[in-house]
């Protein structure tokens, strides 16, 4: 995020105008209030999602740069076109996950829901995904989240909020090591391809409890947010 006219960053507070009246519904965007509300929901979700809002960049060679210093470099499209790979742990043998930032989406909050990340069986999803998720659920509207409140206008939240996250989306990248990275092309996009593979053990167990902390936050930051615009 940040690098885009409208990325999260920018849409959020788009969207807060457009509820408050202060856009218009026949805006440029074609955003309507009743998008606007669901595009919020969605988002505040979203950032609150580290590789959402951070990403890595490589060179030509496969190693990290800084783009903001000179080096346009190679995008993994937001670990998109990483593969992660878990170390081997007395519980579990060695894991690979197809996408690093689909690891963020979708592995973390299962393991969180039901304690294990990997896929249940289409038929048990329901008996299984439902009555955890409504546990999960529960806990969260039961229980304040520590440093959820923000201040100032709700404007300036969504930058706040990804300002808040970056470090934690940098040591999601620093707990892993990038092998075989190269430059790929697919669809008239150029970017970086390889694996990130964790350092040592505890991955998972760090990423789970990152995800349930900032979807809990993510949470009551919507009340909050619906509370004082609409």
């Amino acid at each position: 995020s940040g690098r885009g006219n409208w990325d999260v960053v920018h849409t959020i507070p788009y969207c807060i105008g457009v509820l408050r009246g202060e856009i218009p519904d026949d805006n440029p965007r074609k955003i309507t209030k009743t998008i606007a509300l669901i595009l919020l929901v969605h988002c505040v979700g979203d950032i609150h999602q580290p590789l959402h809002v951070g990403a890595e960049y490589f060179n030509e060679e496969g190693e990290a740069v800084d783009p903001d210093r000179g080096t346009t470099g190679l995008s993994d499209e937001g670990g998109n076109a990483l593969s992660l790979v878990h170390n081997p742990t007395a519980e579990r043998p060695r894991h690979y996950y197809h996408s690093f930032h689909a690891y963020w989406d979708l592995d973390t909050v299962r393991n969180l829901t039901i304690g294990t990340p990997d896929e249940v069986p289409k038929e048990q999803r329901e008996s299984v995904y439902g009555p955890a998720k409504e546990k999960l659920i529960a806990n969260f509207v039961a229980n304040e989240p520590k440093n959820w409140r923000t201040s100032g206008d709700p404007k300036t939240w969504a930058e706040q909020w990804a300002n808040e996250i970056l470090p934690i989306a940098r040591e999601a990248h620093v707990r892993v090591q990038f092998q075989h990275i190269h430059r790929q092309e697919k669809n008239g996009r150029v970017f970086a391809k390889g694996e990130a593979r964790e350092i040592g053990t505890g991955y998972l167990d760090w990423s789970t409890q990152v995800v349930g902390d900032e979807l809990h936050k993510a949470g009551w930051r919507l009340a909050g947010l619906l509370q004082k615009v609409l």
